[in-house]
């Protein structure tokens, strides 16, 4: 009875691993290629001085649209290339968990989109931006309950994330300093998904060899 719960357990945690280096292999091209997508995007809107709020909605809801498509293709190849189902009951299970959150998201900006006028600031941006982050947040914490530990901490630090630009919210309020909100949408959406792709990147070759 207890070799056959050890046997259990074991098999447990052996396809925890590989279920767990399966996703960290799966995601380093997705978040490195969400990541450039976002620096690039930020760039491109500043250059562009989209700063206006009906623009900067517009402008970042299709960016939004092209990097989920652009994700959506490299997860379908990955699954082509292991002899995988693209739409997985694992997949179907994430997209659940995530949709809530993206769709409250979808909607903000296109509220957003549709309410704003042309007179409007670059300041106005901020709390849509403030808003984005913290529903992108809550969408990879649920996700993470089915996806590795490193997805649901990520998940946290886009709402540490959300919590900062908050209090720079409030602080320029005040002061009256202003930086452009594609900055922010650059160092958020396009830096840290580079990083966690970088990151995965370099420590995922190592534990595969071991």
């Amino acid at each position: 009875m207890e070799t056959n719960w050890a046997a259990q357990n074991l098999e447990t945690i052996r396809t925890l691993m590989e279920r767990s280096a399966l996703y960290r292999r799966a995601l380093a091209p997705i978040s490195t290629f969400v990541g450039g997508v976002g620096i690039i995007a930020a760039v491109v809107g500043r250059l562009l001085k989209l700063e206006n709020l009906s623009y900067f909605s517009l402008y970042w809801m299709l960016v939004g649209v092209f990097a989920l498509a652009g994700s959506l293709l490299l997860v379908r190849r990955q699954a082509s290339r292991h002899g995988e189902k693209f739409w997985s009951p694992p997949t179907r299970r994430v997209a659940q968990a995530m949709a809530p959150a993206l769709l409250v998201g979808l909607i903000v900006g296109l509220t957003t989109l549709a309410t704003a006028s042309t007179s409007d600031s670059e300041e106005i941006a901020e709390p849509v931006v403030l808003i984005w982050t913290v529903l992108y947040g809550l969408a990879l914490h649920s996700a993470g309950f089915f996806m590795p530990r490193g997805i649901r901490l990520l998940g946290w630090g886009f709402l540490g994330e959300g919590l900062l630009l908050f209090i720079h919210f409030l602080i320029t309020q005040s002061s009256g300093t202003n930086i452009s909100s594609h900055f922010f949408m650059g160092v958020i959406f396009g830096a840290t998904h580079l990083a966690c792709g970088i990151y995965l990147y370099f420590t995922e070759p190592r534990k595969s060899a071991a």
